[in-house]
């Protein structure tokens, strides 16, 4: 499939060809659904703890004698019933993170572009880059494609360092490389921004496997 690129200032120059298996494929929303699920896993910290009766700084001690009281038994003030004892099956430190099948993934990333491109969200740019590393430099070229500072993913050819110092102030910003994507990125981006190198790299990144 073909498509327009833009230059930085907003305005149409060429098209360029795109990989139909990357950007003009079916759309797997459970392949989306997992990847994003399994990002969010990976980054849980996982560190909720809380203390069960063996572990809750009471003393042993029967609180009462066993019968005669009216209460209910009572071996000791630790017991998960009473107020300040411990948790039953509370959580503990654990690690959430888990791996997803290589081609899901990439089913998925696939699926995301093409629905990008299927919503009209995707735009191809031509490559530049900020030589300053300033941010009112960049803000000036992504004002030309985002009027009201939603949400942006910029996707970049290749790990520019210059690129990646000039978007750190801009809150509604994310700067991804091509071959590193994030599935939960692309899924809540309101506005794409790729790259023209990114997007032959994407082509050959995704198009063969």
């Amino acid at each position: 499939m073909e498509t327009k690129v833009f230059s930085i200032d907003g305005s149409e120059v060429r098209s360029i060809e795109l990989n139909d298996q990357v950007f003009n494929r079916e759309v797997s929303d459970g392949s989306i659904y997992y990847a994003v699920n399994n990002e969010l896993a990976n980054r849980r910290v996982g560190t909720a703890c809380t203390k069960t009766r063996a572990e809750v700084h009471y003393s042993n001690v029967k609180p009462y004698k066993q019968k005669g009281t009216g209460n209910a038994r009572a071996g000791d003030k630790k017991s998960p019933v009473w107020v300040g004892g411990g948790t039953i099956f509370g959580p503990k430190p654990r690690d959430y993170s888990y791996t997803l099948p290589k081609k899901m993934k990439r089913l998925a990333m696939k699926s995301l572009l093409s629905l990008g491109v299927k919503e009209e969200r995707l735009v191809v740019v031509e490559d530049f880059s900020i030589e300053s590393g300033k941010t009112k430099d960049l803000n000036q070229i992504i004002k030309n494609f985002v009027k009201d500072e939603s949400r942006t993913i910029l996707i970049l050819k290749d790990d520019d360092e210059m690129v990646r110092r000039a978007a750190r102030n801009i809150p509604y910003l994310r700067v991804l490389s091509y071959n590193r994507l994030s599935a939960k990125e692309l899924l809540y981006g309101r506005k794409l921004l790729v790259l023209e190198g990114a997007a032959k790299n994407l082509n050959d990144f995704y198009g063969d496997k």
